[in-house]
């Protein structure tokens, strides 16, 4: 796993930016409440979210740092994805409760007092920016971190939309400006969780990773002198930035010393073109027939022989 920021680091990082978040929070929710401004308290739980987010990218992250045992023989890479997950979930889930109520405001504008709206708008922006400037070093590999980074911009630009709404009801008095910003929040939020949940569950389904093609891998593959033919080939991700993979290798009848050159060779392609470090590889001087127990052929993965020679 890549990082510009150690562990600890960004775990005193992710409990600062907890520290002021959960402070806006408090103020936000009670300025909501008073002021009768659903883009505040809409605002509130999009922060409440980055709490969380934060919360359990801290957890993630000790988890992760953890290392293989008989039982998780990966690690506990995967609690990133996890968090990732549970946190683009609950996203999804309060910005259709966003809609929903801002649906309702826009039928039965309610009085808004725009003033302390807007004053504590500003606070929440100003720790906002604050928060993502302690995330700025993030590693994108790390999906917790890069999520809870995503979820802290979010809010900043909903701050944003709540100032310019209070400003509008401050100049105008046309209350359903509350309203509006409240749904252009909602679309942040869900184009944020959208985002975290299709890289989440790329991993969790075992996908290829987003920045790999499987073709240009088995092209590298079949290119190094000395292999005959690639087929079987699989390529996922553990975590976001750990990349593995396991194919058979056809490399004719050769040496075991040869054999162990191509082998080497190999890896140093994967590892250099495709930043692919655990490999697993099956040497044969002939491609296994389909049905085999080498190859049941159902669950085989991707065949080079596709690409010609």
């Amino acid at each position: 796993m890549h990082s510009h920021v150690q562990p600890g680091g960004m775990q005193r990082r992710l409990l600062w930016g907890l520290l002021l978040t959960g402070t806006t929070f408090f103020a936000e929710l009670i300025g909501g409440l008073v002021t009768g401004s659903l883009a505040l308290l809409s605002d509130a739980a999009h922060v409440f979210l980055d709490m969380f987010a934060l919360g359990l990218a801290y957890g993630a992250l000790r988890l992760s740092a953890r290392p293989a045992s008989e039982r998780f023989t990966y690690g506990l890479h995967r609690t990133q994805v996890l968090a990732a997950l549970v946190n683009g979930a609950m996203l999804a889930l309060v910005a259709v409760g966003i809609v929903r109520e801002a649906i309702v405001r826009l039928s039965d504008p309610r009085p808004i007092l725009a003033g302390p709206m807007v004053a504590i708008a500003l606070v929440g922006l100003t720790v906002n920016l604050a928060v993502a400037f302690l995330l700025r070093a993030h590693d994108k590999h790390d999906l917790g971190v890069h999520s809870a980074f995503l979820h802290v911009l979010g809010d900043a630009l909903g701050s944003l939309g709540t100032i310019a709404a209070g400003a509008v009801i401050l100049l105008t008095g046309w209350t359903p400006a509350d309203a509006v910003a409240s749904l252009a929040i909602a679309v942040v939020i869900m184009i944020g969780a959208g985002r975290v949940l299709r890289r989440s569950l790329r991993v969790l389904a075992e996908g290829v990773p987003e920045d790999i093609s499987i073709r240009d891998v088995a092209g590298a593959m079949q290119a190094v002198p000395g292999v005959v033919g690639v087929h079987d080939l699989h390529v996922w991700a553990v975590a976001p930035g750990y990349a593995a993979l396991s194919a058979h290798v056809v490399l004719g009848d050769q040496t075991i010393s040869t054999a162990e050159q191509v082998m080497t060779e190999l890896r140093r392609v994967l590892h250099d073109k495709f930043s692919i470090e655990h490999t697993t590889l099956q040497v044969e001087c002939a491609p296994c027939p389909p049905g085999s127990a080498a190859c049941p052929g159902a669950d085989c993965g991707f065949d080079a022989s596709a690409l010609g020679t």
